[in-house]
């Protein structure tokens, strides 16, 4: 089918000036009594629709005019007396708040007054207390009770044994007694000496990773562990080994012992390790610690 057999056959652009005319003539007859049947129940819908928007405006107008015309007059009274209520508010509480300010500022000034003036004082005090000398105060006799006028005598007997021990005391001792003193005082430290001579001093101790390499990969590591432990010497101690793989099927000896610095060297260890030739190619320290 073609574009022209298509519009051919198509109607609606054709026969518009019909639908126009038709739709005039229904804008023009609005009571449909022209119209079929069918069309009656859709024109009454829309004139249903168009009495009912007609009255809802004519009742939206009705509302707006009364609104108007009551709030014509008292509006504008209120919206002018609105303004002023609220200016002479505002200004009330200014000045309440300045008052307020004004009272507390004379409140701060008399507080400022009062402490300078102590101040001055102290200061006068203390200036007096400086320049005036020390007055010893004599030490006053205890006053003795009365009891009906009368006087009692108070007990001295206590006082008299006080000073009667006083006068036994030798103030400046004699030779003997400082010979004595010296003795003694040499013996404890003869003891002294002897109590820290007996205690035994701290043994610094160190620990040491070695690493032992073979020749090749037909080593027997057994036997080169053999040789190594063979090694024994005085604040010697070997502690756990374990074969590292180092590469094309050769493995090292990493071996462990505590040594005391004092006897134990690492060059005294190297030296009796390398003695054993056929095993041993070489020996490394690979970790030294302090105990």
């Amino acid at each position: 089918m073609s574009s022209v057999d298509f519009l051919a056959q198509e109607k609606i652009w054709f026969d518009k000036p019909r639908y126009d005319e038709a739709e005039r003539r229904f804008y023009e007859r609005p009571d449909g009594s022209s119209q079929p049947s069918q069309d009656v129940g859709a024109n009454t819908i829309l004139q249903d629709i168009a009495r009912a928007r007609e009255n809802i405006q004519k009742s939206l107008a009705g509302l707006k005019t009364t609104l108007c015309n009551r709030g014509s007059g008292q509006p504008s009274l209120s919206r002018m007396s609105q303004p002023s209520i609220s200016s002479a508010a505002d200004q009330g509480e200014i000045i309440c708040r300045i008052k307020s300010l004004e009272l507390e500022n004379h409140s701060l000034y008399k507080v400022v007054d009062d402490l300078r003036a102590a101040l001055s004082k102290l200061d006068c005090r203390v200036s007096v207390l400086e320049k005036a000398p020390a007055v010893a105060t004599p030490a006053t006799a205890p006053s003795a009770p009365y009891t009906n006028g009368t006087t009692v005598q108070q007990k001295t007997s206590a006082p008299v044994k006080d000073e009667e021990e006083d006068d036994d005391i030798d103030l400046f001792g004699s030779d003997e007694d400082d010979e004595e003193a010296e003795q003694l005082k040499e013996q404890r430290l003869k003891e002294y000496a002897e109590k820290k001579a007996k205690k035994p001093g701290i043994i610094a101790k160190s620990s040491i990773l070695l690493d032992v390499k073979p020749w090749d990969d037909e080593t027997d590591m057994v036997k080169l562990e053999e040789c190594v432990r063979s090694v024994v010497a005085d604040g010697l101690l070997w502690g756990t080994s374990k074969l590292v793989p180092v590469g094309y099927g050769i493995k090292k000896l990493q071996i462990a012992c505590v040594v005391e610095d004092d006897k134990v060297g690492t060059d005294m260890l190297e030296e009796e390790i390398t003695k054993f030739e056929d095993y041993i190619q070489s020996v490394d320290v690979a970790a030294f610690n302090k105990i």
